[in-house]
């Protein structure tokens, strides 16, 4: 018995000194962050918890009973501060109820100078009153909405595009309009959940020493008749057999990146078809690139390749290909790369590509070109930065430098002739005060051109003076949408500010109104800041501001750190500009929208999207010591990434820019980071919102916790009323009922899926194709594989 109570009173006595370093960490944070405008409850909690200290210290049964009234404070407090929204309590509660599970344990009760029972039950009330409010949490997520969608039958005004074969998917979001929705539903919301592995394809490609830490697999595959076209990370391009992934040739541009690429990435390739040629050929007798694949390559260089056979046009350019860095200012490879699969007419290639972000003010244009679809000579040129953007250089003459460039997928309307192009901002992103007019003129919007001459037809700005990379970083989407008895023909763009601005695409007139909005000021030395920026009524982008109580941690000791460091950072809201002092960008440098876009079924006029909502830390480094204005003699050149030391030479500020992470190195906003949404077109309403994403992948330990994760790629939709995604920062890709977001399959990838998948039919069975090939700087698993899921062949 001796024994028993002497262990009893250590356990005692250790829990003491564990009360006393926890109440004296909060007393010292709790006091900080007081004094810099933060909420008061980490001092009164760290006084709490030395009290408890105290009595245990001195084995009252009061300890428990005092203990209890600060248990029930704190569910108190934490329900008034963020509501049963049980990802956010978890770090409020998860140390305190824990330590009340043990306070409660009869060891503790034997070692008190005078038991009490009613203090014991007490505490042990207060803990059932906490499990029953966490688990009520579990199933009452406030941050989901569950609305459904209007069905095919209730709002359907159009059909899919009658020219493509159902069973095709010809572009890189299937139609050039960028719908990424398919009309096959042999797969639907029945059946999906029996999807199997139909093959595997391994390219073969990975991350080699000499590559930057950007090595990224983000190809969405093309598939034409029985063929499918995917390129890899270094743009070596494969044709697979669309019903069984085996290899039909291979070709390899031999790219040699090195770690100054800020990218080594292929997002797809495109088609061309000469259907005069096609069509005067005796007996279906293949002609030699009449049917011909576009592939760009990251150090500046576009192919034409036959797409029977992956042997070279010979006609097109110099030995089928074209270089792209002629009449390029600072043609440094790597400073300019097409990752983005171009537009093709019946005449024309239009090419855009990526300039190193926040390099330099001596880098490449981001001049947009017309090549000739046939014999890719230059038609035309679109220079965003200059007085006139459509003179074309002669000689020694070069393009604009630094102009603002578009690398994200353009979208075409055929009967228009117009192709729309996302254009990012003038590098160096983060600080402005150089730019000129003509620098600001077609920087962050939608830039709207006649894809045969490259004459402007309209523009529209989604953020002036842009100070925070907000460029338009996804494909737009083309639809017929109804609105008061008329079809309207718009575009639909997906901005990183989380807003959808909806333009009728003849004109560039809103049809969603979009007014503009005082944003907050007071730029950097040097700098100014826009007045008004335009907020569409269709978006995604947070109703309120943050808030200390909007910080998150594992538990209440990171917690506190991380709202310490959100009340030293400036942040006055959306568009709060960049500062010394260090800037909470919010939606952050990823965007709520990406690359991947939104999937747009125009039967039903419904949309998917899978917006995020995590922030990132700008700051500005003042030139001195260490931080010159211009590179070194030595200077390799580019920044090899996108986070981290950006140097920004020729300007008077680096910067550093970096996720908003505690010490930790876990987000210091509360989840959710990543969501799927419904919207409803016809409405421009949001009928569901959904989690997605577990940090299996992302934790120390395999847990399949839904907490909402941040995404690279996007959904595709299907007539079978389902949705596919990957994206996550888990290896997973996922189905979802598209009327109202229910999952109904997932399966494990062997890497991230960092990619938008694509579907398509062959020998009249449909397949589901993902690349997963992981995300470099997004830190996923890496890989080489293309994987195909299909349903078993009773099933189809």
């Amino acid at each position: 018995m001796e024994s028993k109570a002497s262990i009893s009173r250590l356990l005692v006595m250790l829990t003491t000194l564990f009360l006393a370093l926890s109440g004296i960490y909060l007393v010292g944070g709790g006091i900080w962050l007081i004094c810099i405008g933060g909420s008061v409850y980490y001092l009164a909690a760290g006084i709490a918890l030395l009290i408890t200290a105290w009595l245990l210290y001195r084995r009252k049964a009061t300890s428990l009973l005092f203990y209890a009234g600060f248990l029930l404070a704190t569910l108190i407090w934490s329900l008034w501060e963020v509501g049963f929204d049980f990802w956010a309590l978890t770090p409020r509660l998860d140390v305190v109820f824990f330590l009340g599970l043990w306070m409660v344990l009869p060891f503790i009760a034997k070692a008190m100078v005078a038991p009490s029972p009613s203090a014991r039950g007490a505490l042990s009330t207060v803990l059932v009153i906490t499990v029953l409010a966490l688990g009520w949490a579990i199933f009452h997520d406030p941050q989901e909405i569950n609305g459904t969608l209007p069905g095919q039958n209730e709002s359907a005004t159009a059909v899919s595009d009658p020219t493509i074969p159902a069973g095709d998917w010809p572009a890189y979001g299937r139609t050039q309009e960028g719908t990424r929705y398919s009309p096959l539903s042999q797969i639907n919301d029945q059946n999906v959940k029996n999807l199997r592995v139909a093959w595997i394809f391994r390219t073969g490609d990975f991350k080699t020493a000499n590559d930057p830490g950007e090595l990224t697999n983000e190809v969405t595959p093309i598939k034409i008749r029985d063929t499918l076209y995917l390129c890899s990370p270094h743009q070596k391009l494969f044709a697979l057999d669309a019903a069984t992934g085996k290899e039909k040739w291979t070709f390899d541009p031999g790219l040699k990146p090195n770690p100054t690429f800020q990218h080594v990435t292929c997002r797809g390739v495109s088609y061309h078809e000469d259907k005069a040629a096609l069509s005067a050929a005796a007996d279906n007798t293949p002609v030699a690139c009449a049917r011909r694949i576009i592939l760009p390559v990251n150090d500046g260089r576009l192919y034409a390749l036959d797409a029977n056979s992956g042997e070279r046009c010979q006609g097109f350019g110099h030995n089928g290909e074209v270089n792209l860095q002629s009449n390029m200012p600072f043609a440094t490879p790597g400073a300019y790369e097409p990752t983005s699969p171009p537009v093709v007419t019946d005449k024309v290639i239009i090419v855009a590509g990526a300039v190193t972000d926040n390099y330099s003010t001596k880098e490449p244009s981001g001049v947009i070109r017309g090549f000739d679809v046939n014999n890719g000579k230059l038609l035309w040129a679109f220079d965003t930065g200059a007085k006139d953007p459509n003179i074309i250089p002669q000689g020694e003459q070069h393009y604009t430098p630094n102009s603002p460039n578009s690398w994200a997928p353009a979208a075409y309307d055929d009967k228009l002739d117009l192709v729309y192009l996302p254009t990012g901002v003038a590098t160096p992103d983060i600080w402005g005060g150089h730019r000129t007019p003509e620098m600001e003129r077609f920087a962050s919007g939608m830039l709207a051109l006649n894809a045969t001459t490259g004459k402007l037809a309209w523009f529209y700005q989604t953020v002036h003076h842009d100070l925070w990379d907000m460029d338009v970083p996804a494909q737009p989407t083309l639809a017929d949408i109804s609105k008061g008895g008329e079809t309207i023909p718009v575009i639909y763009i997906p901005a990183k500010t989380g807003n959808i601005f909806v333009l009728d695409r003849r004109t560039g007139k809103l049809v969603v109104a979009a007014p503009e909005k005082p944003v907050p000021q007071g730029a950097a030395r040097g700098d100014h800041v826009a007045a008004t920026q335009p907020f569409s009524d269709l978006s995604f982008r947070p109703k309120n501001n943050l808030s200390g109580k909007d910080m998150w941690g594992a538990t209440i000791y990171d917690q506190l750190v991380c709202r310490v460091m959100f009340h030293r950072l400036r942040y006055d809201g959306i568009f709060t500009p960049p500062s010394e002092q260090g800037t909470l960008v919010f939606p952050g440098n990823l965007g709520m929208f990406e690359w991947g876009g939104i999937s747009v079924n125009t039967d039903r006029q419904v949309a998917i999207a899978n917006p995020m909502a995590l922030p990132f830390v700008s700051r500005l480094v003042p030139r001195g010591p260490g931080n010159p204005i211009e590179p070194d003699e030595n200077s390799r050149g580019g920044s090899g990434t996108e986070t981290g030391i950006q140097p920004q030479y020729g300007v008077p500020y680096g910067v550093t820019l970096n996720p908003f992470l505690s010490p930790f190195g876990l987000p210091c906003k509360q989840p959710a980071w990543g969501y799927i949404s419904g919207l409803d077109l016809k409405t421009n309403q949001i009928a569901w919102k959904k989690r997605i994403g577990t940090v299996r992948d992302s934790s120390p330990l395999p847990l399949p916790f839904k907490m909402g994760m941040p995404m690279l790629g996007g959904p595709v939709s299907t007539a079978g009323n389902i949705f596919f995604i990957a994206a996550t920062a888990d290896n997973y890709i996922r189905a979802f009922e598209i009327t109202n977001g229910k999952q109904l399959w997932e399966a494990r990838l062997p890497a991230g899926g960092q990619a938008t998948p694509m579907t398509y039919e062959a020998n009249g069975k449909q397949y589901v194709v993902i690349a997963a090939g992981g995300h470099g700087s997004f830190g996923t698993k890496l890989g080489d594989y293309v994987i195909a899921y299909a349903l078993p062949d009773q099933q189809k």
